[in-house]
């Protein structure tokens, strides 16, 4: 029973899938197209946010190095992406990467975390922006009744009609194909950065010396008295992390790390580049490195601009600009963030529908999801059946409570792709790789114990829910999963088979 859990998909056999006619995604994406992805995906929520509240609660003016930690952690996995990405240039990410190195039992667990992962992502951003609009159409004017902004109204009901709605605009758009995705993407974040440079650039112009003082305000530390909302270090250790001191540096940088969330989403994207072995590796560290200089330098002008303490943890980057009597750009800032939000949603729907797609080629998810349209060749079937899902989850679930399963699903995909990484090296030498990770195994294995690290620092109940999920995943594979697997079928079917690989698909 063992050697069919584990058994692995050959990197051959992966690429050959791409190429049957009703299975195979059209090829359109350049190095710019994927850094563009990257860029609009990671920027969102987490810089407009974030940084007013782990600067106010966990590390003062010191948040820029919060963000410096965080986008070390996701460098040492970007390294590991990057030569998976070159190597195995299929739809899939993590969940196919996996499938080839550490075999199907592990590749159906990541591939389940990641559906898990991009769905709560979608439908989390998309009540944000919801929220954003909502404002903007109140300063306007136009109110929308309670009962449909996300709120219960009298009769005790309540839908997110702008999430919901946003949601399947942006399905309809990667239906009609991934390259007019990357085009509207691309006019966003073009929106979306010019927000952030009129924060530093301006922003700078009002930075107080004294607002950074202290730096590194004195250790604080926490007694969450057993709460399940306490992180999981301190209930395995008995011992807290701390508010601001140099642990407050890493403790903020387990918070901020949900604003690094999405390069990864990437990778999903191989099979649709154009040249996947030189386009993969500068798309996903290309566009982690802009986003990274991006977020230090406007947490370090924010934090000048007004003292942390004052800070706002709803909204600092606009509300920064209004203590300081320039309202202009604080509803500039606003209309930015809504705008931006809007390329999140739907780059965190494209790679869950690709991970979704991959799955059900494998046969894992029933292979009816694996056609891709006739004339978009995009995979819509899961594209719309998803893209209804998250709608209705956006509309009436309030998921504030469970925005840290989407941090923990990354940093556990960011696991088992530094594993495979090692492995692979290992039982693969031979295979072709145009971008090699440095130092391997020193750096994967850095990049484990850094996630595992930032992991431990999220709540206790944030594990308990991420068990029940991949308890329940567990469950789909071993009822469906393991006996359709094409492997499975491949096996049963002898030599000769058209689903079987030249040597049965186990390596």
């Amino acid at each position: 029973m063992s050697s069919t859990l584990f058994r692995t998909k050959r990197v051959e056999q992966s690429i050959l899938d791409t190429e049957e006619p009703e299975h195979a995604l059209k090829k359109s994406l350049s190095a710019l197209d994927l850094t563009v992805f990257g860029v609009g995906v990671i920027i969102g929520t987490g810089i407009f946010v974030l940084t007013g509240t782990v600067a106010k609660n966990n590390a003062g003016p010191a948040v820029a190095l919060a963000f410096v930690v965080a986008g070390v952690v996701c460098a040492l996995a970007a390294l590991c992406y990057a030569e998976f990405a070159s190597t195995v240039p299929v739809a899939g990410s993590a969940y196919t990467f996996s499938y080839a190195s550490l075999g199907e039992l592990p590749a159906w667990i990541i591939g389940w975390d990641l559906v898990l992962e991009f769905a709560l992502g979608t439908a989390v951003v998309a009540v944000g922006w919801s929220g954003y609009i909502a404002s903007l159409l109140d300063n306007a004017g136009w109110h929308l009744p309670e009962a449909l902004s996300g709120r219960d109204g009298a009769d005790g009901f309540g839908f997110d009609i702008l999430a919901a709605a946003l949601v399947l605009v942006l399905t309809g758009i990667l239906v009609l194909g991934t390259k007019l995705s990357a085009r509207v993407t691309s006019i966003v974040v073009a929106i979306k950065v010019t927000v952030v440079l009129v924060v530093i650039i301006a922003g700078a112009f009002f930075i107080k010396g004294d607002n950074y003082d202290p730096f590194i305000p004195k250790s604080q530390p926490v007694d969450a008295g057993g709460d399940l909302q306490a992180p999981l270090i301190q209930l395995m250790f008995g011992w807290a992390p701390s508010n601001f001191g140099v642990m407050g540096i890493f403790t903020a940088a387990s918070v901020v790390f949900f604003a690094f969330i999405g390069f990864d989403v990437v990778a999903t994207a191989a099979e649709e580049t154009k040249n996947p072995q030189r386009d993969m590796p500068r798309g996903i560290l290309g566009s982690l490195l802009i986003c990274t200089t991006l977020y230090v330098a406007v947490s370090i002008v924010v934090t000048g601009m007004q003292h942390y303490t004052e800070l706002s943890v709803t909204a600092p980057l606009a509300d920064a600009f209004k203590a300081i009597g320039h309202p202009w750009y604080a509803g500039f800032i606003s209309f930015g963030a809504a705008v931006g939000l809007t390329t999140v949603c739907m780059i965190l729907l494209l790679g869950q529908t690709r991970v979704f797609f991959a799955m059900s080629r494998d046969g894992l998810l029933p292979r009816f999801f694996s056609q891709v349209h006739p004339r978009f060749k995009t995979p819509h079937r899961p594209t719309i059946l998803l893209g209804v899902i998250i709608a209705i989850v956006a509309g009436f679930t309030p998921l504030s409570e469970l925005a840290e399963l989407v941090n923990i699903g990354t940093l556990f995909a960011f696991v088992v792709v530094a594993i495979g990484v090692i492995i692979l090296r290992r039982t693969r030498p031979d295979l072709p790789r145009s971008f090699r990770t440095p130092w391997v195994p020193v750096l994967p294995i850095l990049s484990v114990l850094a996630s595992l690290w930032l992991m431990l620092n999220l709540p206790t109940e944030t594990w308990l829910r991420f068990a029940i999920w991949m308890v329940l995943g567990f469950v789909v594979y071993f009822l469906y999963g393991r006996s359709h697997s094409r492997l499975a079928q491949g096996e049963k079917a002898g030599s000769g088979s058209a689903a079987k690989p030249p040597n049965g698909g186990v390596e």
